[in-house]
Parts: C-alpha cells; sequence; structure tokens
C-alpha cells in the first residue's frame, strides 16, 4: 500500500519578502521562513534596525538581506521591487493603526491608516504578483490582516475599514491570480503583544476587554502566528487562496 506524503515544511532554495519585518510580527514572520531555509529580505523604513535584525538572522545560521521599503510609498514600493529578484514568498506585515472615536477621526488619520494598510498591501502584492507570473513557478503572497477586519471594534472605525477593504482585495486577487499557481491570503490575529499595541495594554479597561473576549483567556504572543505564517508560505497550504487565516483565540466564535 502506497501511503500519502506529508507536504514539506521547507522553503530550502526560495526567496521570501516580509515587509515591516523590522518588528512585532513582521520579525517573527521573516524568523519562521529563514528557520525553514528561505533567504529572507527583509524590508521596513528604518535601515538602522534593519541591519539589526538581519545581523541577528545571518549570526543564527540563516539568510537574511535587508532592503529599505516604506509601503506608504507607491514609487518606494516599485523601486524595491525592481532592485530585487522575483520572490517565491511574500509576507506584508507593515501597517498602521490610529485608534481613536470615528467622530475624531481627521482626514490626515484616515489617509495615513489607508496609505499604509490598503493603498501599501494593494501595491504590494501587485509588485509580487508581477515577479511571481515572470518567474513562472507561481508562489505564495500573505497579508498580515486583522480579526478587525471580520468584526468590528471599540475605537477601531478605520482601521477596521482598512482591513475588510485587505479581505475583500484578497478574495478578488487570488481569483485573478489564480491560473497563474499564486495563492493569495491573509492572517487575522487577535491583538498581539507588538510595538504596534503598546499604547492598548497600557489601558487596563482596554486590556479586560480584550480578554473577555479572547475564549483562550490569554494575550496573543508574536510566536503565535509564525507557524500560521510557515504555513500559507509552503506546499502545505498549496490549496488554500483567497481565504482568511483566523489566530484570534476564538474571539470571532461568538
Amino acid at each position: 500500500m502506497e501511503l500519502p506524503k506529508t507536504p514539506s515544511l521547507r522553503l530550502d532554495g526560495k526567496r521570501a519578502l516580509v515587509t515591516g519585518g523590522s518588528s512585532g510580527i513582521g520579525l517573527g514572520s521573516a524568523v519562521a521562513l529563514a528557520d525553514a531555509g528561505a533567504h529572507v529580505v527583509v524590508a521596513a523604513r528604518n535601515a538602522k534596525t534593519l541591519e539589526q535584525v538581519v545581523n541577528a538572522i545571518n549570526e543564527s545560521g540563516n539568510s537574511a538581506e535587508a532592503l529599505v521599503m516604506d509601503v506608504s510609498s507607491t514609487d518606494s514600493i516599485t523601486e524595491g521591487f525592481k532592485a530585487q529578484a522575483p520572490f517565491d514568498v511574500v509576507v506584508n506585515s507593515a501597517g498602521a493603526a490610529v485608534p481613536g472615536p470615528a467622530l475624531d477621526t481627521s482626514p490626515e488619520t484616515f489617509q495615513q491608516v489607508m496609505d499604509t494598510n490598503v493603498r501599501g498591501a494593494y501595491f504590494v502584492s501587485v509588485g509580487a504578483a508581477h515577479g511571481m507570473i515572470q518567474q513562472g513557478n507561481g508562489g505564495s503572497i500573505i497579508h498580515i490582516s486583522s480579526q478587525m477586519g471580520h468584526v468590528g471594534g471599540i475605537d477601531r472605525t478605520v482601521y477596521c475599514a482598512s482591513k475588510h477593504a485587505v479581505e475583500g482585495m484578497v478574495k478578488a486577487m487570488a481569483i485573478e491570480w489564480g491560473p497563474y499557481d499564486i495563492r493569495v491570503n491573509t492572517i487575522s490575529p487577535t491583538f498581539i503583544k507588538t510595538p504596534l499595541t503598546e499604547v492598548t495594554f497600557n489601558n487596563p479597561e482596554r486590556v479586560a476587554w480584550i480578554k473577555s473576549k479572547i475564549k483562550l483567556d490569554r494575550i496573543g504572543e508574536i510566536e503565535d502566528i509564525m507557524g500560521s505564517v510557515l504555513y500559507l508560505a509552503t506546499s502545505a497550504s498549496a490549496m488554500v487562496t483567497g481565504t482568511s487565516l483566523l489566530v484570534d483565540g476564538g474571539w470571532t466564535a461568538g
């Protein structure tokens, strides 16, 4: 009897790009992909922090290089992809969040969040897809979205709007690029301890509200996302596209 073969969770010989890779979930994603054998290009705005991250990954015995890129600038995205060979895996972890009541939202705040979370995500996908189509080997594009792309939240109206937009964008791109064997998905975490959520976790009332919604009764850690990134990046998820992997501790279950 011939048994089925378990898909590989290795990425040896693959090239991966991680935007927002200098901290938080992006840093965790870069480490996970590098540990799986990929050569990881870590992209972010701060060259000094990028250098520290890349040096640490290389010193661990893995392979990484730095790319200064600001995803809120389409010119920066275009130049970044021009400077690199095509990628097999792209993780877009760059994000912006400015919590506050909808009635107090300024046009400037709205634009700041949308430029990074929606326009940036869109053109990172486009840049990645161009290279993958050129290379002809397919690939995986993964966006770090949020549970707030599936539900609403207190003081999160602009952020929710941006992440709901990403979820819809991903579905359409998955349909369009499926014939090229390009898979496009999101990972939608609950609140994770990162620099981006530091302001929220400094508010005891908000922390109590968050913990009341997470059925596993704890705040998420960066390590909770790393396995999901690896799954969607590898052949283990070869038939998964146009969907969202919710890593929310049961928040959206009800």
